[in-house]
């Protein structure tokens, strides 16, 4: 039997500070019943999918509390939930959750089409610093606001409306770190759902990235990796010039071969959609990347022994070498 289902990335315009709830809901429930309308069962949304992107301000209080969510679903995205539930059509979608604990994490969650929570991940690879840089026109302030995803990268078994597809999610910078992939890649993964917010000029300060630069690494993490793991990726962003900061677009759905099989044309709130054959993985997962096979994990415990970099030694000139030994020819 082939295992096919048809697939969407909901594309965000951008979401202003000023902006209600009841607004931005709005817009996420037509561009659900959009895709619903081409024959879409699973919807990806982007990151922080219900708010502006906040961490971009010092806040605190209630100035800064009024972007989390308390639960999923809450009172507030129900409309989204039972809108979903009545077309059929499941989704992934991203938010700012505070636990009951008081813990605060950038999340992301998996819906099936019966509107039941299935999988939740929580960003690790958090970009920014905790304390604003000085000076500095933008702010990018996600060490301060989350705490570390404490969940690792899961797996989630899908049910028969998706063909049980192995299904993994990804937030915004972790999908420009190969290990994020591998470890998902290790569980079988077969679909990626990747939300991101990522800005339009370099976060860092400078002026040696710009939209289309960054626009193109983050097409290109997305077709290497999917490549290099054999899954299709759904890769949604939350674009254009939102408070004052441009976002980048590119939003993209691609198939386990690293090609782009729908892409995004706008800025503004689009729907793009394909079909999932999820025995295209195969093809990767049984021959090229085959990991039982080819994989020497005895040679990568440099990877998860150090976070920084260690070079190797200068090697020493040749003037300060000691002396030859009797009879060595010279060097020429």
């Amino acid at each position: 039997m082939s295992r096919i289902f048809r697939a969407a990335a909901a594309q965000m315009g951008p979401t202003q500070q000023a902006d209600s709830r009841e607004h931005t809901l709005g817009r996420m429930i037509v561009l659900l019943e959009t895709a619903a309308a081409q024959g879409v069962t699973l919807v990806v949304f982007p990151e922080l999918a219900f708010t502006t992107f906040f961490p971009r301000w010092l806040l605190a209080g209630e100035a800064l509390d009024r972007y989390y969510e308390r639960g999923m679903p809450n009172a507030a995205v129900q409309p989204l939930f039972d809108r979903a539930r009545a077309l059929g059509v499941g989704f992934s979608v991203g938010y700012a959750e505070l636990t009951a604990d008081g813990q605060r994490f950038n999340c992301a969650i998996l819906v099936d089409r019966q509107g039941e929570v299935f999988g939740r991940y929580r960003k690790v690879h958090l970009p920014g610093s905790v304390e604003p840089r000085e000076g500095a026109r933008y702010q990018q302030l996600e060490k301060r606001y989350f705490d570390y995803g404490d969940l690792g990268f899961p797996a989630f078994r899908a049910g028969p409306d998706w063909c049980d597809a192995i299904m993994g999610m990804m937030i915004c910078n972790d999908r420009r770190w190969p290990e994020s992939w591998r470890a998902l890649g290790l569980q079988g993964v077969e679909l990626v759902c990747v939300g991101y917010n990522s800005a339009a000029y370099d976060p860092n300060g400078g002026v040696t990235e710009d939209a289309a630069l960054r626009t193109f690494h983050s097409t290109l993490v997305a077709q290497a990796n999917a490549y290099m793991n054999a899954t299709w990726a759904i890769a949604v962003a939350k674009a254009g010039d939102e408070d004052g900061s441009g976002l980048i677009g590119g939003s993209c759905i691609v198939d386990p071969n690293g090609r782009i099989v729908a892409e995004a044309k706008t800025l503004a709130d689009e729907v793009i959609v394909a079909d999932i054959d999820l025995d295209l993985c195969r093809q990767g997962k049984d021959k090229m990347f085959n990991f039982a096979a080819h994989r020497r994990p005895e040679h990568y415990a440099v990877i998860t022994e150090r976070a920084g970099v260690v070079e190797p030694p200068l090697r020493q000139h040749l003037d300060a070498a000691a002396p030859a030994s009797p009879g060595a020819k010279e060097l020429t």
